[in-house]
């Protein structure tokens, strides 16, 4: 007999050899029929896995993400059946899951593939999986495993498998259809009832310009048709809110070939936007004790040595730049840490002084791949909300809790309410990764966990995702379409103190080494603000709109009338524009729409002799004719309703 641990902490006595389903079905018919993947000491397996040992057991459902990613890891397998079958002659490659679907890479030989074929893959998908043919693992020798493969004459498994060690090597086996696979699959085919196949692209072989370029078939699968309807409602309404179409639409920026790719050329309505998110937060940054600080975008090589990002970003990095004096080399700063460092370093300091928080809008460079770039989610110039705090040993979890509250203001002001904290370490097993002691990551790491324990936050624990210089507490944010965005991060740092041999003096004289807090609550401007367009489809709150009212001449005779009320709303704190271009005023409300303008003021020949305004609002609600004062204090009660809407 086995002891079974499962989540709520009961403990299930069965036989050796009892595989998961055998449990979820001693819970409950109905658990066993959605339980699609489990998880047995921390370790994916099958849901057919006999189990031998004591362990802890989580059976994985449609609603977990562990669960979701066996449903289309098995939904990729079952493209690549079909995929065989249409087109004779492909070499497969690889199939995960990803963050929303699957995909598979194929070398297609001489077959082209296109869209107009995605009709009749998927149906035979759906006629594949309706005979819930069961997912089968078994272990291969490496021996076996290399002839199979080179008997398919495909040199691309081939290469995966000479990379393995012979006794960790599996194939999964459904229908006639057999793929070197790890595992982590559904109990059958017949779960996958919905199925799109959403895009084709080309692919390097294993992500290296040099190695031969595939095809890559994305696609998405879901148990249920109303599911999959959904999903397509959704993707309808992301296009709609994507933030290259609205940015371009609402003039808030532009990219340029000449200046360069991942660059973006910020407009005047969107260097507005930026400025006024900038005065958020340095506003609430001072009030919470920062000192603002500026650094220059280039630093010496010999700087980023000392802090660690050259050998672990350098490849990530520009070309150093060269100076005419011999062995001078330069770089875009890719990080602004060090220059903090340097900041904190150019005088001596007392644990009377501490802590120091040093706050800078810094713009860092970075050479991401030219597939990789995405409007203003990945770009090579953005600009950080930068701060770094400089504190003692027993500051840091005062300082480290104060920092949490700061982003939650942010979230809360710009109305993120929907979120998961993450705790991001790192991986022992990869300890190459990282700089610093050990001791002082495990420091690092239970700090972060028992400052957000303390507040109260819901978090899971991401092995792996740590820093380079050290463990951070990141947010996951929803958006209004329920995509999960890294908003946020807050990071506890012992390893570049110690590179920098940053010191204070201590109550005992002697000198001591301080730690260090990295944190960003917008992460960078440009991607925050990509996130807060699609959130809002670019219906931003009021208080933070470039432009609040827009105010539309009838013809241009009005024109003297129309910039009077401009100054008063001004003179009242209230942005405004007047339009008085030789358009038609349906042309003008048209286009106001299209920008998104919060109010209209529409001026014409009854407003100027009774010296009133008719305001239309974003979205077709009709305000009617009011006087100035009232149209004032309907935009200041907009404004504070706004404010306690994101408070509570």
């Amino acid at each position: 007999m086995i002891q079974v641990r499962l989540p709520d902490g009961a403990i299930k006595e069965v036989s050796q050899g009892t595989t998961p389903m055998d449990i979820a079905t001693s819970i409950s018919e109905g658990l066993a029929r959605n339980v699609l993947s489990a998880s047995y000491n921390g370790e994916v397996i099958e849901v057919t896995t006999p189990l031998q040992v004591n362990g802890s057991l989580i059976l994985h459902t449609w609603n977990d993400p562990e669960g979701k990613k066996a449903f289309w890891h098995s939904s990729a397998h079952v493209l690549a059946q079909v995929l065989e079958e249409h087109y004779p002659g492909i070499k497969l490659t690889i199939g995960p899951a990803i963050e929303q679907g699957f995909y598979y890479d194929i070398d297609p030989s001489s077959h082209t593939v296109t869209e107009k074929d995605f009709d009749a893959i998927e149906k035979r998908i759906i006629e594949v999986s309706r005979e819930q043919y069961a997912f089968s693992m078994r272990s291969v020798s490496k021996k076996e495993a290399l002839a199979y493969y080179q008997n398919e004459k495909n040199p691309f498994k081939t290469e995966l498998i000479e990379n393995l060690n012979d006794g960790d090597i599996t194939f999964c086996d459904h229908a006639d259809f057999t793929d070197l696979c790890r595992g982590g699959h559904l109990p059958h085919t017949g779960f996958i009832k919905a199925v799109k196949l959403t895009n084709i692209a080309g692919a390097y072989w294993r992500g290296d310009e040099t190695k031969p370029q595939l095809t890559r078939i994305y696609g998405i699968s879901f148990p249920k048709q109303k599911l999959l309807k959904e999903h397509l409602q959704l993707v309808e309404e992301a296009k709609k809110r994507d933030h290259r179409k609205l940015g371009s639409e609402m003039d808030l920026f532009t990219f340029s070939k000449r200046v360069g790719q991942g660059l973006p050329l910020w407009l005047p309505k969107g260097a507005a936007l930026r400025e006024r998110l900038e005065r958020f937060l340095k506003e609430a940054q001072r009030k919470a004790g920062y000192e603002q600080v500026v650094s220059p975008h280039i630093g010496h090589k010999e700087l980023y040595i000392t802090s660690g990002h050259y050998e672990k970003y350098g490849a990530d990095s520009f070309q150093p730049i060269k100076t005419p004096s011999e062995d001078e080399e330069f770089l875009l700063k890719p990080m602004n840490c060090p220059h903090h460092c340097e900041i904190f370093s150019a005088r001596r300091w007392s644990y009377r002084d501490l802590p120091k928080r040093y706050a800078e809008f810094g713009t860092v460079y970075r050479y991401e791949q030219s597939g990789e770039l995405h409007g203003l989610t990945r770009v090579r110039g953005f600009t950080q909300d930068d701060a770094h705090i400089f504190c003692t040993p027993d500051q840091l979890d005062s300082e480290f809790k104060a920092v949490i509250d700061l982003v939650l203001y942010v979230f809360s002001s710009l109305g993120f309410a929907d979120f998961t904290a993450q705790i991001s370490v790192r991986d022992p097993e990869k300890p190459e990764k990282y700089i610093g002691k050990v001791e002082d990551w495990e420091k690092a790491e239970q700090a972060i966990i028992n400052a957000t324990q303390e507040k109260g936050l819901d978090y899971v624990i991401e092995t792996g995702e740590a820093a380079f210089y050290g463990p951070k507490l990141d947010f996951m944010v929803k958006d209004a379409l329920g995509r999960s965005w890294q908003l946020g991060t807050i990071q506890v740092d012992y390893s570049l103190p110690e590179r920098f041999d940053l010191t204070y003096k201590g109550r005992d004289n002697a000198l001591h080494r301080p730690v260090m807090i990295h944190r960003a609550p917008f992460g960078s401007l440009e991607r925050f603000i990509a996130i807060l367009i699609e959130h809002t489809a670019g219906k931003f709150p009021l208080w933070l709109t470039p432009d609040q009212v827009n105010i539309l001449c009838v013809s241009e005779k009005y024109e003297k009338y129309a910039k009077k009320v401009s100054q008063l709303l001004e003179n009242n704190e209230i942005r405004t524009l007047v339009d008085n271009r030789n358009e038609t005023i349906g042309k003008k409300i048209r286009e106001s729409e299209l920008q998104k303008y919060p109010y209209m003021i529409i001026v014409g020949e009854k407003e100027v002799s009774e010296s009133v305004v008719s305001v239309r609002e974003h979205g077709g609600k009709d305000h009617g004719a009011m006087s100035l004062n009232n149209f004032i204090r309907l935009v200041e009660n907009t404004i504070e309703n706004e404010v306690q809407e994101f408070k509570s």
